[in-house]
């Protein structure tokens, strides 16, 4: 809004120019979306509980830590709803919102988020942990998938060339198997934060990592000279996106502001599902898929921590884990729930950091 509003004001008078720089409004629009959750995160906490929609600890395989995690019952959940306000009151008011980059991530954004919301009310509705059935979710994730990769497709053929990390001008062209690839990359992020939500403060803590990291690939994606420099491709218009990654920043640190633990509030799927999927999305636009392998590196190890354990318990009828996601398992192992959390933030950290310094690396 800003930017339409007082952009054009610049004649008039030379300060308004500066809400034409992206990096400007990306640090305003981290701000407001911050600001934003500790305002009304008082009265989201208050209005969840006045519902009544709490949290539904999973008693079955659980038992082992269901002591730990019982007093999480009387947790509110669906506070995926804070992040999506202060989101997108952010991105309304910073962001140049007709930016096609910007609009397509908004609209996967909202529809993981239904998802989730569905999803979530479900569970509510029946007072456990089960919502929506696997194949109905994945339906819902596929769509958003799907359609972006349709879209990217038929836009231009440049879409179909899928860089290489650390290899220069090295590209993997896929042809019609591009729209699988990208579906593959949003509904596996999706997923993959998905997972990870299970101990305060542990998904929206890695989340906030690596949108600032990818805050900063959006800028130079979109950055003719940064990307010539670099030897990444450039992405038109894609520079925007360092304004959405940055909003997104803000709202997850908000979040963080009453997920801390003890947790006054829960994400629920409403929230994991649409931050994965806009992690997802992001990668896609900016080129840099295989390169959320590294940054969100513990998303992808808690995720395969689940893979594994159940393919081994399928096939072997043996556990690999004490249990998975992996960070129950460091649980039963011994180690506070705080603690696990926050390594797994440091690990999200260095990752990041390392997923930085491969720009150079190109």
């Amino acid at each position: 809004m800003f930017y339409y509003l007082l952009t054009p004001l610049k004649d008039l008078f030379f300060g308004f120019n500066v809400f034409r720089y992206i990096t400007f409004r990306a640090a305003l629009a981290s701000i407001t979306a911050f600001v934003v959750s500790l305002i009304i995160g008082p009265w989201v906490v208050k209005f969840l509980h006045q519902l009544d929609w709490k949290q539904s600890i999973k008693r079955e395989g659980f038992s082992p830590l269901y002591q730990a995690h019982e007093g999480k019952e009387k947790v509110p959940t669906m506070g995926g709803l804070l992040i999506l306000i202060a989101f997108f009151v952010s991105l309304l008011l910073w962001a140049d919102f007709l930016n096609r980059y910007v609009l397509l991530c908004s609209a996967v954004v909202l529809w993981l988020g239904a998802v989730g919301f569905v999803d979530d009310m479900l569970k509510l509705a029946r007072k456990n942990s089960k919502g929506l059935t696997a194949v109905n979710k994945l339906a819902g994730q596929l769509i958003a998938g799907i359609g972006v990769g349709i879209f990217l497709y038929q836009d231009a053929p440049g879409w179909q060339e899928v860089s290489i990390p650390f290899m220069k001008n090295w590209f993997w062209v896929m042809g019609p198997c591009y729209i699988v690839f990208v579906a593959i990359v949003i509904i596996g992020a999706s997923n993959a934060v998905n997972l990870t939500d299970g101990l305060d403060g542990l998904a929206i803590g890695c989340t906030a990592m690596i949108a600032l990291t990818y805050a900063v690939f959006s800028y130079v994606a979109g950055h003719a000279r940064f990307a010539h420099y670099l030897q990444i491709p450039f992405v038109p218009g894609a520079g925007e996106l360092t304004v959405f990654c940055a909003a997104l920043f803000g709202a997850c640190m908000g979040f963080l502001w009453f997920n801390s633990h003890p947790a006054s509030v829960f994400m629920g799927d409403v929230g994991s599902l649409s931050l994965g999927g806009a992690l997802g999305v992001v990668a896609v636009f900016i080129k840099k898929e295989f390169l959320l392998l590294l940054v969100g590196g513990v998303f992808v190890v808690e995720a395969l921590s689940v893979i594994l354990q159940v393919t081994s318990y399928k096939l072997r009828k043996k556990r690999i884990f004490l249990m998975s996601p992996i960070h129950h398992h460091f649980q039963l192992q011994g180690l506070s729930e705080s603690k696990v959390v926050i390594r797994f933030w440091i690990v999200s950290l260095i990752l990041s950091l390392w997923g930085l310094a491969a720009l150079k690396l190109q």
